[in-house]
């Protein structure tokens, strides 16, 4: 529809007035940082700001057992599946005021810019606001979405635990919400407007992201073993050092990765050395490998490739090694219709060479959304491809793109 915007200014306050909740001063940061971790206080207070917005706009509010928040604005047709948007509140322990919360409050601002035009839809739209994506209180991340599409029992969400041993039934009980509500409604079509939290946007200097899927994940836990031995009576070529090869290994990995496709990732985030001391060449060593690919058979490959190569690395340094995979979130391609009615509302107000298709590295709740509705997302460029860091920013003007596409994107689905 020609004319229909969204009000940018009142977005950008609004995103401010969420982040104040939890503001952190940060030297050389555009707007501060944000640290509100999932149904904490602060958070259970943002929750209740965006609550009162909602409902400002004559929306119903619906909170599910797991704390998911769906706020509704009704349609002509209140018997049809809902047409859903929406992200979550929470951030990580040093956070910024964009990640997840942009997703939330443009789709209040898609209600008002509808609303202020006396627009019906003929189905309902939902916001909804989903618990503990970050995972930073609770583990695993995307909690609430993968309640809701059925990855995990409410049983072993409700049970797990920060690390003060408060559970997630305590906080949720302790907020006044109700753990035993298990209705649940059908979703039509979801759409997750994000920031990139990447620099692939900005490198290309486009301003919107239609995103096709996310990429899968694989994460393991390697295992090194050598001889420990004291650092000054061992000559080098006689030792059995297990950093030694853990850095071997870590070096050929990423160059491993850097060698393969746009969609390969590689990446060692965590090391352990037991009983480290200064004077011992390290005898045992554990690292973390997290791999990334497009597609499931894509990171098969990738995974066959990594054993190898630790494997042969180890064997020719005589050391031993064990290679566990943990957790894994396969490659989830978004539905090819979905990603048309973002491209069919992009379509209508902007060049086509303001946008770009591209897959997001980034895990997000319309991951787990994916598996039970048709499901696309739209990114925002992150200036210097920053996020879960109280540097992240994106401008007002970019913002205000994303949310005027998720706007039309939304007008059309709830009319079709």
């Amino acid at each position: 529809m020609q004319g229909l915007n969204i009000n940018a200014e009142r977005l950008w306050q609004s995103l401010m007035a969420i982040g104040d909740i939890g503001h952190v001063d940060v030297p050389g940061s555009k707007v501060g940082g944000c640290h509100r971790l999932a149904l904490s206080e602060k958070d259970l207070r943002g929750r209740q700001l965006f609550i009162d917005w909602c409902r400002a706009e004559g929306c119903s509010l619906r909170i599910d057992a797991i704390g998911n928040l769906f706020l509704r604005r009704p349609g002509r047709n209140n018997d049809l599946a809902p047409i859903v948007t929406g992200s979550h509140l929470d951030t990580q322990p040093t956070g910024g005021k964009f990640d997840g919360i942009f997703g939330c409050l443009a789709g209040l601002e898609a209600i008002r810019a509808l609303n202020e035009r006396g627009i019906e839809t003929e189905r309902p739209i939902e916001v909804v606001v989903w618990t503990n994506e970050e995972g930073a209180r609770f583990k695993p991340a995307m909690l609430g979405s993968g309640v809701f599409a059925g990855v995990f029992t409410l049983e072993e969400a409700l049970a797990k635990t920060d690390a003060n041993g408060v559970t997630v039934a305590d906080a949720l009980l302790q907020a006044g919400y109700d753990t035993d509500n298990r209705t649940q409604t059908e979703i039509h079509r979801y759409f997750e407007l994000h920031i990139e939290q990447g620099p692939v946007l900005e490198a290309n200097n486009i301003d919107l992201g239609i995103v096709s899927g996310v990429l899968g994940m694989r994460w393991y836990r390697v295992h090194v073993s050598g001889q420990s031995c004291h650092a000054g009576p061992s000559p080098m070529e006689m030792r059995n050092d297990a950093l030694v090869g853990s850095a071997k290994m870590i070096s050929e990995l990423t160059e491993m990765a850097a060698a393969g496709g746009p969609s390969t990732r590689c990446t060692i985030g965590e090391l352990e050395i037991p009983s480290a001391s200064c004077n011992v060449s390290p005898g045992e060593v554990i690292f973390s490998l997290d791999l990334r690919e497009a597609s499931q058979e894509a990171l098969q490959a990738l995974e066959d490739k990594a054993r190898a190569l630790i494997e042969a690395l180890a064997s020719a340094r005589n050391l031993s090694v064990s290679i566990e995979q943990f957790w894994e979130l396969p490659a989830s391609p978004f539905d090819s219709g979905a990603i048309e009615q973002i491209r069919t509302a992009a379509s209508e107000f902007m060049p086509a060479e303001q946008s770009m298709t591209l897959v997001s590295g980034a895990g997000h709740d319309a991951v787990y959304i994916s598996r039970v509705a048709p499901t696309a997302m739209i990114f925002v460029p992150s200036e210097n491809g920053l996020s879960h860091n109280e540097k992240e920013y994106t401008p007002p003007e970019q913002l205000a793109k994303g949310a005027n596409l998720l706007l039309h994107t939304l007008l059309q689905a709830a009319n079709s």
